[in-house]
């Protein structure tokens, strides 16, 4: 039977459930790029080091984590819609509470309570919008909600330009903050829980020797076949997060330590979210209509030229086109590996394998910012950094293509078989 024949109708409500998830992740990403948004003038009034603003970005980055292991599971339990919920409310809160941080230490405690709820969001986000979508258009369904985040970065962005005082840093908070909390209501009156959760619920309480039974986080990740994928998805988002993470807290900074105005900087980051936007989009609709294995190799090296792009850029032309190449294939290929952790996990465990993937890539997000923190201290060059960090890219790139090969069929038919 080939991938066409496969293709069913989409569920009912599938366009309002990726509209409204498309609108969390624009409000993520938002609050995801505001550190770095605000960064400079941060630094500014609070008289932190370098040092310090790397320990800043993480916080909410170690946040991400537990986050993230913690919002999957209990989307298998619970369900998505209403974990989701809570998520979006906790990091508005705690945004509209980094508007009022007063030292250092009040600051690190915000961002990681704010990341706490960002990274229990995602791993919903990505199940709701795998499991509303037709068979043969995952991928593309969770592009298409993914490109809410670099989109929201580069709203971010925007919003630091237009907030040109030194106390404007605060005013992407609030929006960070009010927005999401706006949103929870509506999420609660036009969501629709989803369909293959609550129908796999239903099946396992009917039989009453299933009816206890809710796989453990050892089945989810480990039997029936997923410890290659499980090891590989691990890899791959790992070595990814590194390298976007870094850029993302950091190329605002960079682009200012080059010679380059604060105005330029947020140009740059406008570009890189912008491309990621455009990439998210773009390539997970290639991935649906394609060669999964040469979209992966594609988009790794494109991923490799760009920074290698980026790390020789001089002045604000091929300073943005650099960033914009990055976004493309970075915020792009992430997109991708969300959309394949997707379909890698049956739908009773489908949060927590989800989640466990976006928490160890959350790893690399703790790991890229606060790594090129402490080698920016000691004086390493913004284009070293870039460039030294494309043998990380080789090894998502091959680990990616180890989950490709796994499961290839399926990703192209867009079709999850049990128990795989």
């Amino acid at each position: 039977m080939n991938a066409s024949s496969q293709r069913v109708a989409a569920p009912k409500g599938s366009l309002a459930t990726i509209g409204l998830c498309l609108a969390i992740a624009l409000l993520e990403g938002l609050d995801l790029q505001s550190a770095g948004v605000a960064a400079p003038r941060i630094a500014k009034e609070f008289a932190l080091s370098v040092a310090q603003m790397g320990w800043a970005f993480s916080a909410g980055a170690i946040g991400l984590l537990p986050g993230a292991a913690l919002g999957g599971r209990l989307a298998d339990r619970w369900g998505r819609k209403r974990v989701l919920m809570l998520s979006v409310a906790l990091f508005g809160i705690f945004s509209l509470i980094t508007a009022h941080v007063w030292n250092f230490e009040s600051l690190l405690t915000a961002r990681f309570l704010t990341g706490l709820g960002l990274g229990a969001a995602m791993p919903n986000l990505i199940a709701l919008c795998a499991e509303a979508a037709p068979q043969g258009h995952r991928n593309s369904a969770v592009g298409a909600m993914y490109c809410g985040m670099p989109f929201g970065a580069a709203l971010a962005a925007v919003i630091g330009i237009v907030s040109p005082s030194e106390e404007g840093w605060r005013h992407v908070f609030y929006v960070g903050g009010f927005g999401p909390l706006l949103m929870v209501p509506l999420l609660g009156l036009c969501l629709r829980e989803s369909a293959q959760f609550v129908e796999t619920r239903l099946a396992r309480t009917s039989n009453a020797a299933l009816s206890d039974a809710t796989p453990g986080v050892t089945h989810a990740l480990w039997r029936e076949g997923r410890m290659r994928t499980t090891l590989a998805l691990w890899v791959s988002y790992l070595g990814t997060l590194i390298v976007l993470y870094f850029l993302m807290n950091w190329l605002p900074s960079m682009v200012v330590a080059n010679g380059l105005s604060r105005e330029q900087a947020g140009v740059a980051i406008m570009m890189f979210n912008i491309g990621g936007g455009l990439g998210a989009i773009g390539i997970s609709n290639v991935m649906d209509r394609f060669s999964p294995r040469l979209t992966v190799i594609g988009m790794y090296l494109g991923i490799a030229l760009s920074l290698a792009g980026l790390s020789s850029a001089i002045g604000a032309l091929t300073m943005a086109c650099g960033a914009f190449f990055c976004g493309l294939f970075l915020v792009g290929g992430q997109s991708v590996l969300y959309s394949m952790a997707g379909q890698a996990y049956p739908t009773e465990v489908r949060g927590t394998g989800v989640g466990a993937a976006v928490a160890i890539g959350r790893l690399g997000s703790i790991l890229g910012p606060l790594v090129a923190g402490q080698l920016f201290a000691l004086g390493q060059s913004a284009s070293m950094l870039v460039s030294s960090s494309i043998p990380l890219i080789v090894i998502a790139a091959i680990a990616a293509l180890t989950v490709v090969s796994t499961f290839a069929p399926r990703i192209v038919a867009g079709v999850v078989q049990p128990g795989r």
